[in-house]
């Protein structure tokens, strides 16, 4: 009888332990790192665990001696472990996304969506909306988020209280026509999509979401953007 239990003992308690030593090491390392750990994994890897906070991911041992800062390559395959977990790690739902925040552009069919996080005076930003424009059958959702200065912050509100927002928008990010309207109206949109940005931990524009929840901060190809935007219908 006991023989037969005994695995399933075993397992239990080891099950137990590893709980323990992730509960530990995330202890440790919110103290270390003085941020919010949102997750601890076994990396798989030359007994490492895998540290997810403040939106990078750091390694470590299990007793915290080291800590290591960088891409995780797998030595057989080259593949880069550490890029494949962000993507994951920093997937969102799409369709959790408050798009009444957003600046909503649709051109043919509009079936292909996808969404970005811009500050108006982001030169990046700039240039991906006049990449974005050469997109077809596509929705667009465009998030004020000024983060850069003041004005970014004003700029964004006058787009905001536009009568036709993607006009204004872009008349300003393609042809730099700078808004010229009132920043008296409800811009709570604007401000609202600042603490959300920082919940998501976007510290840089433009920041993209496609349709499967993939994020993608900084500048993209056009070419990249129809690939995966192909790939996430």
């Amino acid at each position: 009888m006991l023989k037969k239990f005994l695995p399933l003992v075993l397992a239990v308690a080891f099950g137990a332990q590893a709980v323990a030593d992730e509960a530990d090491i995330k202890k440790s390392m919110e103290s270390k790192l003085g941020a919010r750990v949102e997750s601890v994994t076994k990396s798989g890897y030359l007994g490492l665990y895998e540290v997810f906070a403040d939106g990078n991911i750091v390694y470590t041992d299990e007793k915290g001696t080291a800590i290591i800062v960088g891409p995780l390559i797998d030595g057989k395959t080259m593949k880069n472990v550490t890029e494949e977990r962000m993507k994951k790690l920093t997937a969102i739902k799409f369709s959790e996304l408050p798009l009444d925040r957003a600046i909503k552009q649709v051109r043919g069919d509009g079936k292909r969506v996808m969404a970005t996080f811009e500050d108006p005076n982001c030169g990046y930003c700039k240039r991906l909306a006049k990449d974005l424009l050469k997109l077809e059958n596509v929705t667009v959702y465009t998030f004020l988020l000024p983060i850069l200065s003041e004005d970014s912050v004003r700029k964004s509100k006058q787009i905001w209280c536009s009568s036709d927002r993607a006009k204004a928008w872009n008349d300003w990010m393609v042809e730099g026509k700078a808004p010229s309207g009132r920043e008296d109206c409800d811009t709570s949109a604007v401000s609202k999509n600042q603490e959300f940005g920082r919940k998501l931990n976007i510290s840089g524009t433009p920041t993209m979401f496609f349709s499967d929840g993939e994020r993608v901060p900084g500048a993209m190809p056009l070419a990249r953007i129809e690939q995966k935007l192909g790939q996430s219908k």
